[in-house]
């Protein structure tokens, strides 16, 4: 069967959730067992996100082989169980430099390089590419941005002129619009729509498929006039409400028929979708027989995108543990010694979040010693442990004054350092240590029993490490090295002795986490989180079982 391509697209206004209706189509069409996979065509110009600002783009989401890419990604993998790769995403900045290189090396053979046709060739050439890495039966793309931006055309050319490559049986546009609702009027509104799908027709890409956001039913009579005025059929038009929960979305999504439609459109053989472990994970995350609080202390905490695979990997932790987590977000800037238990008071778990630079550091210190001091589970991620580190260190192991040399570099006890083969590197853009790397765990750690298994493989993005010229003070001291990676002797997890639950990883172990499969150190910290909140003071021994 030849791979089949859906193009879903975005009008009227941005933010409408395209990333979440692409991983929730997957999501059905992979539970009606076909092979899907989902690919994010991205309009701005830089080559990827990874020297981006959290502010302006949310979390960096990294892939097993190492690329730095859009957040949806994270969707993607979360709710089809795939792994994405370098393929799954691609930019305006990164088909143009493609296309330059190549003009460079002489493959046009001294002709004029244009938009049309070498960019879009180029485009057109990673989607196909990708549909035939695997022979894929369906690949997704979503294009980002809203129709009628400037920046968008050559993806929406691009996907008009592939409709006729592949032939046009092989391909289906879904528009994702929106529906307002005027409370003047009292009604909802359906010209934004008709504008939306005009401006898209305009550019040769007609849908065949509306996918309606809005805040209240479509009844019959609107969608009627949707239909009538967009040339799609009425069972075309998909209404697409809020809901409580984003993983209440494929769901709603099958409830109106939008897979069936596809799979009828695109004549594709297919089983009944077999939804019943994702309905018992919408089940515990809507009814849970527990809470827990968990503080999250970053320095992107207004803006919750930049941690979102955190959150998700929070909310899958909890579902396997029946419990709802309710996040404590605290703003790192604003924590000290004198105040960090007044801000932390009431949680049952502390979680220090990654980041880049030494804004809010000294809070993610004071938020470290306090549940150190206080016995309460703790968890770092990439600057996260580090923090851990240099805390131990200064309080636990009498080197006044360690630090980090990102932060200090005339520090006299650098016990976070450059990586070696990081020292002199000047570009910024994907020079990180990225990707997937081996770990081996040791024996009788709450990592090893949180896993199970002696080996992981876990993704990274830093390029600082904890510095071996010191790690056997730190340990002579009480710090327990839990996690090694086996090649390089590089310290990937890290434990204090005397603590129910503190660890801290090098590692993004919130990258792999995915609702069939929530990551077991998330399960292990809220299950310590949940001991906690029910005041035991030692939960080593339930500890001692894998969740």
């Amino acid at each position: 069967m030849a791979t089949k391509y859906i193009f879903i697209t975005g009008g009227v206004t941005s933010s409408l959730g395209k990333g979440i209706i692409c991983a929730s189509l997957g999501r059905l069409l992979v539970a009606r067992g076909l092979r899907v996979t989902v690919q994010k065509l991205d309009p701005y110009i830089n080559v990827d996100p990874g020297t981006m600002n959290p502010y302006e783009h949310g979390e960096v989401y990294v892939t097993d082989d190492g690329a730095e890419t859009d957040l949806d990604l994270g969707h993607y993998e979360r709710f089809l169980s795939i792994r994405t790769s370098q393929q799954n995403n691609v930019t305006t900045g990164r088909v143009y430099f493609d296309v330059i290189t190549k003009e460079r090396q002489g493959t046009y053979l001294g002709k004029t390089v244009q938009v049309i046709p070498h960019i879009t060739d180029e485009i057109k050439a990673h989607v196909t590419r990708l549909g035939e890495s695997e022979n894929f039966d369906i690949v997704i793309v979503e294009i980002g941005g809203t129709v009628g931006d400037i920046e968008s055309l050559p993806y929406i050319e691009a996907m008009r002129q592939l409709r006729y490559d592949v032939g046009r049986k092989n391909t289906l546009s879904i528009h994702l619009t929106l529906v307002p609702y005027l409370a003047a009027a009292g009604e909802l509104k359906t010209k934004p729509t008709q504008h939306s799908v005009k401006t898209l027709s305009e550019s040769g890409l007609s849908p065949d498929i509306l996918v309606c956001r809005s805040e209240y039913p479509l009844d019959e009579t609107i969608r009627r006039k949707i239909a009538q005025f967009c040339n799609v059929e009425i069972e075309d038009v998909i209404a697409s409400l809020d809901a409580e929960s984003i993983y209440e979305v494929p769901l709603l999504m099958q409830d109106e028929g939008l897979d069936s439609r596809v799979i009828d459109k695109l004549n594709l053989p297919a089983k009944n979708a077999d939804l019943v472990q994702w309905k018992q994970f919408v089940d515990k995350v809507k009814h849970p027989k527990t809470e827990t609080t968990i503080a999250l202390v970053g320095k992107y905490v207004e803006h919750h995108d930049a941690y979102k695979s955190i959150v998700e990997a929070l909310i899958h932790g909890g579902a396997l543990n029946d419990s709802r987590v309710s996040i404590k977000w605290v703003q790192s800037d604003y924590v000290n010694d004198e105040n960090v238990a007044d801000l932390l008071s009431g949680v049952s778990g502390i979680l220090v979040a990654p980041g880049f630079g030494d804004r809010g550091i000294d809070g993610k210190l004071s938020a470290v010693k306090y549940a150190r001091t206080n016995g309460i589970p703790f968890f770092g991620i990439c600057l996260g442990m580090q923090c851990a580190v240099i805390e131990f260190a200064r309080n636990c192991a009498d080197l006044d004054g360690a630090n980090s040399t990102e932060f200090n570099e005339s520090t006299p006890y650098p016990v976070i350092d450059y990586m070696p083969d990081q020292r002199e590197i000047t570009d910024k853009g994907g020079t990180m240590r990225l990707g997937q790397y081996e770990c081996k765990l040791s024996d009788g750690s709450n990592a090893r029993k949180a896993y199970g298994d002696e080996f992981i493989r876990e993704r990274h993005r830093h390029r600082f490490e904890l510095n071996n010229d010191l790690r056997d003070t730190l340990q002579q001291n009480g710090l327990v090295v839990s996690g090694v990676n086996p090649e390089r002797d590089l310290v990937e997890i890290i434990e204090i002795e005397n603590h129910p639950w503190f660890v801290g990883v090098q590692f993004h172990p919130e990258l792999k986490s995915t609702v069939n499969e929530p990551h077991p150190l998330f399960a292990s910290f809220i299950k310590a989180s949940l001991f906690h909140k029910e005041g035991y003071s030692n939960v080593q021994s339930e500890q001692n079982q894998p969740v």
